[in-house]
């Protein structure tokens, strides 16, 4: 393969360097063309865009592969636990045991959450969405720890926040939740692993002891796992993009959240879980549904069904579908909705007009069918997936300021009205 590619505009050939990845993805760097040329290239929505090389995460939506620092999601999520993979996005390696140890030890010492923080979820209204609290809580950690506010601070200083936001992240999601329910707060119990810990601030009730279930954990630990990074989606590249500002960790990950909300993202389980809702409440027909689906004039769209990455198998989905038969299983949950799921997955593997399409039930629909199983209400689902997405966020910020990258400054094609004269107000 030649070193650059041509490209002929107006009689005039410009050289540009191609550059190729590990795994050998091929990529054509523009960097130069304006200067060269003052032209810039359009891509609405950065479809086919790389903004970055990375050395995180590596993903091919063709053949259904994700790995983490090259390791296969399969074998993390199978053999590592939540904090391991957070190690390995943050630092670039597995943990040795005592390094493993030492990284759990120094996040359970700042799990503690100021008393002052309560006083500020005191000033959310109660019907406030746990998304909005979570962001507006991210963004005041900065004023908890100005020194974050320093872009030239000592890497030491970065870990600090690093493992402050990762130690404070739980609480911060429980108290969301327990603000919205008009449930009293739970402090972080330190006896506990992380995930064990955050599930106890979450569901713990004043009347009663709480009782660990170890499916339960183990299906969160995998949710986490299995979205702990995914590349340079839309809540990834906003936190590089307001990191390269020199934003702080704490004001760029809370960016992230916000992107995150958006139904078309972090959202998209909720959006699973309220289809099914819909198709419940209109007499659980799902063969009405499916044929709806194939009806090219008919605006219903199946939600979870299909991916914008993978084109085959979603590897993410494949792991959770054997989850989310445990939890059903051995829960004994009996919901409607989740009977529902089940028959739009049986014909979704089968009929012949999705398996042409490869529109494979995706992550978002396991996991959405997880957590309705355990009992989180579905407005929690983008908020639950913050702690997964927060080592990648976090990795994502960190590379990119190692890399001393510059900041993110998008260009455009201009379609608006060519220069005018101003007229007076009394003459328009």
């Amino acid at each position: 393969m030649s070193n650059f590619a041509e490209l002929s505009v107006n009689g005039k050939t410009y050289k540009l360097p191609i550059i190729v990845g590990t795994e050998d993805e091929v990529a054509i760097d523009i960097s130069s063309l304006r200067e060269q040329s003052g032209i810039i290239t359009l891509d609405i929505g950065y479809k086919n865009t790389g903004a970055t090389k990375s050395a995180i995460t590596f993903l091919d939506g063709e053949k259904g592969i994700l790995r983490y620092r090259g390791y296969p999601i399969e074998q993390l999520a199978e053999k590592s636990t939540f904090l391991e993979v957070a190690y390995l996005l943050i630092y670039g390696e597995l943990p040795k045991q005592h390094e493993l140890e030492k990284f759990k030890g120094e996040i359970k010492e700042h799990q503690l959450m100021h008393e002052d923080k309560k006083k500020i979820m005191d000033g959310f209204p109660s019907k406030s969405h746990p998304m909005g609290v979570l962001s507006s809580l991210v963004t005041t950690l900065t004023t908890f720890f100005p020194e974050s506010l320093d872009p030239n601070r000592p890497d030491a200083k970065v870990d600090l926040t690093i493992k402050r936001l990762l130690a404070k992240m739980p609480p911060m999601v429980a108290w969301s939740y327990t603000k919205e329910r008009g449930l009293p707060s739970n402090y972080p119990d330190n006896s506990l692993d992380y995930v064990s810990n955050f599930l106890k601030m979450m569901f713990a009730l004043p009347t009663k002891a709480y009782e660990e279930d170890p499916i339960v954990t183990d299906a969160m630990e995998k949710i986490f796992v299995l979205h702990a990074d995914h590349e340079q989606n839309c809540s990834t590249s906003t936190v590089r993009i307001v990191g390269s500002s020199q934003a702080s960790l704490y004001a760029s990950v809370a960016a992230g959240v916000n992107a995150l909300w958006g139904p078309l993202h972090g959202g998209a389980n909720q959006a699973v879980i309220e289809m099914l809702d819909n198709i419940v409440k209109d007499g659980g027909n799902t063969e009405k549904y499916i044929e709806k689906a194939k009806d090219k004039n008919d605006p219903f769209r199946l939600m979870g069904f299909g991916h914008r990455v993978y084109k085959n198998f979603d590897p993410r989905a494949k792991i959770l579908k054997k989850q989310a038969d445990i939890i059903l299983n051995k829960l004994g949950v009996a919901a409607p909705e989740l009977e529902v799921a089940k028959k739009l997955e049986e014909v979704a593997l089968r009929d012949e007009y999705f398996v042409e399409r490869k529109l494979y039930p995706n992550v978002d629909f396991y996991s959405g069918i997880i957590m309705k199983a355990i009992g989180i209400p579905t407005e929690m689902f983008p908020v639950m997936f913050s702690i997964g997405r927060l080592p990648g966020w976090i990795a994502q910020w960190k590379e990119m300021r190692e890399n001393k990258e510059p900041i993110g400054r998008p260009r455009q094609v201009y379609i608006g009205e060519k220069v005018r004269d101003y007229v007076e107000i009394s003459k328009r």
